[in-house]
């Protein structure tokens, strides 16, 4: 019997098609938000979800950072999917045919030069997929969706041109959640951990928390702060960093980091991902 993947946004987004590169004999299941793409792992409706965390041009994509610390689901994996924007029309239609064009308000800021170039009226949209669904439905000629070439598949619309964003270093990471934490062994392989934490209220916390790392040598690749509680003082943290708790030079970091931190949270320890930048 095949998993069922969660993911949240409609058949054919970048979600949907980063779903099917990592798990492409099990089956996708789309939910509208987040929240839905989390509690369907949590309550046994799906074995894994497929969730956005950053992305090379936008940043963090705030709500999952919010979501993940108390979700109660642990990371066991990563994945960069490079995101190609292409026009896609109904069958038949050509760029000369495109007057407008469709898709979610971040993929056409994506795509301005291509837009101003050819001199196409915007329409904002929820999503990419849903753009191209909506093209599909109306067959309209004249109107064009900005989606992924997997989102053309899944609607039965034809690429009029591809790989249209402005920037070619566009990335996307996902992360991939599931009900039980995986431990993989510290045998050389490259092993990413990340966790959230929140310093403890004395002069100079944050600065002493992160020197443990330093002064063992173990690099972090990235260090977030966000609110919590709607509070101004109250603030965690969320980090990865290179490395597996129980190698020595991590646990003395981590040592460190508990003596300076009032809370800790261990999120998912789990292989570097080979096409990571």
């Amino acid at each position: 019997m095949s998993r069922k993947i969660a993911f949240q946004g409609e058949l054919g987004a970048f979600s949907h098609a980063t779903a099917v590169e990592l798990f492409p004999d099990d089956q996708p299941a789309p939910c509208v938000t987040f929240e839905q793409t989390i509690a369907a792992v949590q309550t046994g409706e799906a074995d894994y979800a497929v969730v956005p965390v950053e992305n090379s041009l936008y940043g963090r994509i705030t709500d999952i950072h919010h979501i993940l610390p108390e979700s109660g689901l642990y990371i066991i994996g990563e994945h960069y999917l490079p995101v190609r924007m292409n026009l896609l029309g109904v069958r038949g239609a050509t760029l000369s045919d495109i007057e407008a064009v469709q898709s979610l308000s971040v993929a056409l800021g994506q795509c301005r030069k291509f837009i101003a170039k050819h001199k196409l009226r915007t329409i904002n949209s929820v999503d990419t997929a849903g753009s191209a669904r909506e093209v599909a439905e109306k067959g309209d000629r004249s109107i064009a969706a900005i989606a992924s070439r997997f989102a053309a598949e899944t609607y039965g619309l034809d690429v009029i041109a591809e790989n249209i964003e402005d920037a070619a270093h566009n990335t996307t990471r996902f992360l991939i959640m599931a009900r039980n934490p995986i431990s993989p062994k510290p045998n050389g392989t490259k092993i990413k951990t990340t966790f959230v934490f929140r310093v403890r209220n004395v002069p100079a916390a944050l600065y002493k928390a992160m020197g443990g790392f330093a002064t063992n040598g173990v690099n972090m690749t990235k260090l977030e702060s966000y609110m919590v509680g709607g509070s101004f003082t109250a603030t965690q943290f969320y980090a990865d960093i290179e490395g597996h708790p129980d190698d020595h030079n991590v646990k003395l970091a981590l040592e460190e980091l508990g003596f300076f931190s009032d809370h800790f949270k261990l999120l998912g320890i789990y292989p570097v991902a080979d096409s990571a930048p």
